[in-house]
């Protein structure tokens, strides 16, 4: 009888662990996000925010789907109205409107993430790495800009994986935001776009 009260406890136990590493994980990044203080610059822009990245969810591994589309739209049209004089935002380089602009179109390449399960660390980390590709209105290359973003939780106690997927995801965002206001106009093709436009300007 003892060996088989072990026997089925050995049975459930094995499930149990089978189940709980076959269990996926959907996280949805659903947060508003403050205004940016900024001043613009005196340049246009039309950034392209596609279907695709509007309703973006990331794979970043067979159980885990984290929907960062809205979210990562709303924080990075934030950022944009900081940089620009004036900006339109269209789902294609078919609608933009202005004459002399630049055009944004960003997009996600990867987004990895890592848990405590991973590193033996009592964090979760999320890494999301965007690319600009930065264009004229005439259609001539300024740039194809990588800008990686990342965040992780102060720590995981207490909290789901899910939730700290979640918060993760939102720093990873947020730095998104503040690389985009801090680094945009360093880019040296930028820069020289500006100054090129301005010696084009004082010619009129």
């Amino acid at each position: 009888m003892p060996t088989t009260k072990i026997s089925i406890f050995s049975a459930l136990l094995t499930l149990f662990v089978i189940s709980g590493c076959s269990s996926s994980t959907q996280v949805t990044v659903d947060t508003q996000f403050p205004s940016v203080v900024s001043k613009p610059q005196g340049v246009n822009a039309a950034v392209v925010f596609s279907d695709e990245f509007k309703s973006y969810i990331a794979t970043p591994s067979s159980k885990t789907t984290i929907d960062l589309g809205k979210a990562q739209t709303s924080l990075l049209s934030n950022a944009f109205r900081g940089l620009f004089r004036e900006l339109e935002f269209v789902s294609s380089k078919d609608d933009v409107t202005f004459k002399d602009a630049l055009v944004i179109t960003p997009s996600v390449q990867e987004v990895q993430v890592s848990t405590p399960s991973d590193t033996y660390l009592n964090v979760y980390e999320v890494w999301i790495k965007y690319n600009l590709d930065i264009e004229t209105t005439s259609g001539d290359q300024v740039d194809s800009w990588f800008m990686p973003a990342y965040g992780k939780t102060p720590d995981s106690f207490m909290l789901s994986k899910t939730n700290a997927i979640e918060e993760a995801a939102i720093i990873a965002l947020r730095d998104a935001g503040a690389k985009l206001l801090l680094d945009f106009y360093r880019i040296p093709s930028i820069y020289n776009w500006m100054v090129v436009e301005q010696k084009l300007e004082e010619q009129k």
